[in-house]
């Protein structure tokens, strides 16, 4: 088994390919990947692999998971989303970006729009970046992947007026590309 550290390294030497997995009687998921000529193994949590089928088999409605994103690596998916009936984001399409840590599900993971149509919500940056309790200082290894989706459909569904956050400018200037290290302030629960 590969240490922590070298599993770290196997992500950086992206572009991979994941070969048939094989599954192994602790429950682990194995998947040999190719990198740069050379063949490496990496263990998958058994966790994100249930993740993964549940929102295949029965995602939250209006979304569903973009095949394509996870035949490169199962650590980085793409979910499209549609905007609920009856809701000022009804009809609109959206893409939300999941990055999972080797620490998931113990460390939440990188959650934030992407893609051409980012919402125009009181909560979301025009970067994408979402200001979301749950996706940073209450987050629960008891949540997960569909629980997120149905709190971002709740959140947009909620909002009443169109508008980025009040600091959207001076955010997005200054911010670190990865929304986890943003020290959020909650101060506000209605849109």
């Amino acid at each position: 088994m590969l240490s922590p550290r070298g599993v770290t390294r196997a992500r950086q030497l992206l572009p991979l390919r994941l070969w048939p997995r094989r599954s192994w009687g602790d429950g682990s998921i194995m998947a040999s990947m190719q990198t740069t000529g050379r063949r490496v193994e990496v263990w998958f949590p058994k966790r994100l692999q249930k993740e993964l089928l549940a929102l295949q088999n029965d995602p939250p409605p209006g979304m569903t998971l973009n095949e394509k994103s996870v035949q490169n690596s199962i650590t980085q998916w793409i979910v499209d989303m549609e905007g609920a009936p009856g809701t000022l984001y009804e009809g609109e399409k959206f893409q939300l970006l999941f990055k999972f840590s080797s620490r998931y599900p113990f460390d939440s993971p990188q959650v934030m729009f992407t893609g051409e149509n980012i919402p125009v919500h009181p909560h979301v940056y025009s970067n994408g970046h979402i200001c979301l309790s749950i996706l940073t200082e209450d987050w629960s290894p008891a949540l997960s992947v569909q629980s997120v989706c149905l709190s971002i459909i709740s959140m947009l569904s909620s909002c009443k007026e169109k508008r980025r956050p009040p600091d959207n400018s001076f955010y997005v200037r200054t911010c670190n590309k990865n929304p986890k290290k943003t020290k959020w302030w909650y101060h506000d629960d209605t849109c």
